[in-house]
């Protein structure tokens, strides 16, 4: 069974910066493609970033674009999410993601190729 827990998560003032972190319990941690989704209150969750199984490929929604950044340590069994210049509208539960799909693609911004979540830690961005 694929363990996923996050922490990082807190209140920030808008323009600063957070990193959220992902705790992998797996000892195949390295064959999965993962990614970050979001879900803010009232809206349906969405994606964020994805990542590849080696971590030299990333893609983003076009609302992280040049703010966030998506990294791993297959090492540590560990995936990040960087995220600078924070906007209010970022407030949201942020959620880590094993994908079940061993290739590779932008398809991985759709929620149901992903077999394993997390339980979400909080980001708060104040005005």
């Amino acid at each position: 069974q694929v363990q996923l827990v996050e922490s990082g998560g807190g209140l920030v003032q808008a323009g600063g910066s957070l990193r959220v972190s992902c705790a992998v319990s797996t000892r195949t941690f390295s064959s999965f493609n993962m990614g970050w989704f979001r879900q803010a209150p009232g809206k349906e969750r969405e994606f964020v970033a994805a990542i590849n199984r080696s971590g030299s490929s990333t893609f983003y929604a076009d609302s992280a674009k040049g703010r966030f950044t998506i990294s791993r340590d297959n090492a540590k069994n560990a995936v990040y999410l960087q995220m600078n210049s924070l906007k209010p509208e970022d407030t949201a539960v942020y959620y880590c993601a094993a994908s079940y799909l061993a290739s590779w693609g932008t398809y991985l911004y759709i929620e149901d190729k992903y077999a394993y979540w997390g339980q979400g830690t909080q980001v708060t961005v104040s005005s």
